[in-house]
């Protein structure tokens, strides 16, 4: 897990969660607005606590943030964009549903008919 993988991952989530700044994420996962700035500026890597709290305050898995998730590297797909929707937006909307598919069926969470 390098830094700046993590930051970017970090970023991604945050947008797509439609929080507007660092500092709403950084008051959201109740990390202190110097320690998140440290985070996010690659001058070190979160804690595992720290992580878990962003996860949660952007609604993401810890795997998607960590970066040591299979599912990504497993899933196939193809769209198509037909309402000017952005392709790599629509990955990672879909990566986010198979992630929490994946977590929840690890937890024995499951869709019952």
């Amino acid at each position: 897990m390098d830094a700046y993988s993590v930051v970017e991952r970090i970023e991604q989530a945050r947008v797509m969660a439609g929080i507007d700044s660092d500092r709403q994420l950084a008051e959201r996962a109740g990390i202190s607005q110097p320690t998140f700035s440290r985070i996010m500026s690659g001058k070190r890597l979160p804690k595992a606590n720290e992580l878990v709290a962003i996860a949660v305050a952007t609604g993401c898995t810890l795997a998607q943030l960590s970066g040591s998730s299979t599912v990504a590297d497993r899933a196939q797909y193809a769209a198509r964009s037909t309402n000017g929707a952005e392709m790599d937006r629509m990955r990672r909307q879909l990566l986010h549903f198979l992630e929490l598919d994946a977590y929840l069926e690890d937890q024995g969470i499951g869709i019952t008919a």
